[in-house]
Formats: C-alpha cells, structure tokens, sequence
C-alpha cells in the first residue's frame, strides 16, 4: 500500500509531503488499517478550513481525499503525523 500525504498552508504557507509504502513493512496491516478508516472519513473535495490551518491531500493506492485543520478526525490525525515524520 502507498500512502502519500501533501500539507499546505499554515502561517508560513510551507508545503510537506511525504509518502510511505507500506508493502515491506512489519506493521503493514496496522497501518492499512489506520489508512483505510482516515479515507473513510475524508472528503472528495478541499473543505474550507480556518485562517492560517493546515489544509490535507490524503492519497492511499490512488484514492485521493481532503481534510483540514480543525476538523480532523484522529485516525487521520495520526495518519498524517505517522507518515510526515517517517515517510520519504
């Protein structure tokens, strides 16, 4: 599974993406899990988000949604943060 995720936004309107491929992973399955309910709760559109919040394209095997600050559910919270801090 590819999981790839692009911030934009914020104060200083820097942009992060990181991407993760889980397929030799040990904890794949954990993280498709996590991916899956993050997706499930997303939009098919860029929602509106609040002056200077970061705003979320969330990519998992092609399957494109969008979220935004402040209204991130937590699996995608923590999907987020998991793969900005450990993906490429």
């Amino acid at each position: 599974m590819r999981i790839s995720v692009r911030r934009t936004g914020g104060f200083a309107g820097i942009e992060r993406h990181a991407e993760v491929d889980t397929s030799d992973r040990p904890d794949a399955h954990a993280w498709q899990a996590l991916a899956e309910r993050a997706v499930a709760a997303g939009r098919g559109t860029p929602p509106e988000g609040v002056p200077d919040g970061f705003s979320y394209r969330i990519t998992v095997d092609g399957r494109t949604v969008y979220a935004a600050d402040p209204r991130l559910t937590e699996d995608q919270r923590t999907l987020i943060s998991r793969v900005l801090k450990e993906g490429a």
